[in-house]
């Protein structure tokens, strides 16, 4: 049988050893008679699954002890609506966000936010993320928002080149908002600099319909009026995530992944593959012009690779081939075109050798 390698960008490929457990205690979680799907959310049990992911997850991150981990419903997308909600109420009226647009997400952010205010494009560019010395940022915005790996387009931030600078006097008591969603967990980050992260959950951690949402303490209690009760983030912290019925059983598998992570040596061995992984594609991709990616070489993903094939006739003979070798979910995202493969902490190098042996196959080399 074909060896499956499944490149979806997501909901996205999970380690088999975390599935095999799950398929394992599918119908009794630990002799307590009970699938984690039919547990209580304020039993024992869960509660025992609950803290040690929210234990695990603040080992692997580093979390400081004055940030909240918040295990939350929905995705990356309804936080663009949440975090405006949970951040507005202690502003003054005509208040005003910065974003830095890099791509579909960051662009999917500032409309949501502009429902609830003004919203000020500080640097945009699809292909890289603007040198910070060039942000047209407005002083005392609300806060800056940025997507920090674009899942669609590719473009991931140089954190190793200082972005964003702390120490720009510009960004002086303007909390940072990252969107994580494709990329965390695949690198080392100072969580420190950041007043909320937030990450759906369908990529780099489990399932869709968990986000995972980790905010600075001092910005909590400061909704505006209308943000639903379940979804300020405030009632969410002090009820440890069970104000309402969390999603419980993709918080269980979350908890496997960072259980899985930290067997195979933490962020920073994710890390370390990540690299080797994203190196070993980009290469085959720039071998020459048989395909392209159109991102700044200092701001490719190491997660997300789109690429397009010069000649774009081939694309469906390009999908059909990598089909029947078992390399599944290629075809790039409907607004962009081309291809897209997404190397996420569970996809081992070997899929991403099988992906480039192909590559070098279709392109004749």
């Amino acid at each position: 049988m074909t060896h499956i390698y499944n490149f979806s960008a997501g909901p996205a490929v999970l380690p088999k050893e975390v599935l095999t457990q799950a398929a394992a205690e599918m119908l009794d979680w630990h002799g307590s008679g009970m699938s984690v799907m039919e547990m209580s959310h304020r039993g024992p049990e869960f509660m025992s699954i609950y803290k040690a992911a929210e234990r695990d997850l603040r080992e692997l991150l580093a979390v400081p002890d004055n940030y909240k981990i918040l295990f939350m419903q929905g995705g990356g997308l309804s936080q663009n609506a949440l975090i405006p909600l949970n951040l507005l109420g202690h502003k003054p009226a005509g208040a005003t966000i910065d974003f830095i647009h890099t791509g579909s997400w960051s662009g999917k952010s500032i409309k949501e936010a502009g429902k609830y205010a003004s919203v000020n494009i500080a640097a945009s560019s699809m292909t890289s993320v603007p040198p910070q010395s060039e942000w047209q940022l407005t002083p005392g915005a609300a806060y800056l928002h940025m997507c920090t790996n674009e899942t669609i387009d590719g473009v991931e931030y140089d954190f190793d080149g200082g972005v964003p600078d702390a120490a720009d006097p510009r960004l002086a008591g303007v909390p940072l908002v990252a969107d994580m969603s494709s990329h965390i967990l695949s690198r080392v980050i100072d969580v420190a600099k950041y007043g909320v992260i937030f990450a759906g959950a369908q990529k780099n951690i489990g399932p869709a319909g968990v986000t995972i949402v980790i905010i600075r303490d001092d910005l909590l209690g400061q909704a505006l009026p209308a943000c639903p009760s379940a979804f300020d983030f405030k009632l969410v912290a002090d009820n440890e995530s069970m104000y309402n019925t969390p999603p419980t059983y993709g918080i269980y598998i979350a908890g496997l992944v960072f259980q899985w992570l930290k067997a195979q040596g933490g962020v920073a061995e994710m890390e370390r593959r990540a690299k080797a992984k994203a190196a070993l594609l980009y290469a085959a991709l720039d071998v020459d012009d048989f395909y392209q990616n159109r991102v700044a070489l200092h701001n490719r993903s190491r997660m997300n690779v789109p690429f397009y094939l010069k000649d774009e006739s081939k694309n469906e003979a390009f999908l059909a081939g990598a089909k029947a070798r078992g390399l599944l979910q290629l075809k790039g995202h409907k607004s962009v075109g081309g291809m897209r493969a997404s190397i996420y902490n569970a996809m081992p190098i070997e899929g991403v050798q099988a992906l480039v042996d192909y590559l070098n196959e279709f392109a004749g080399r």
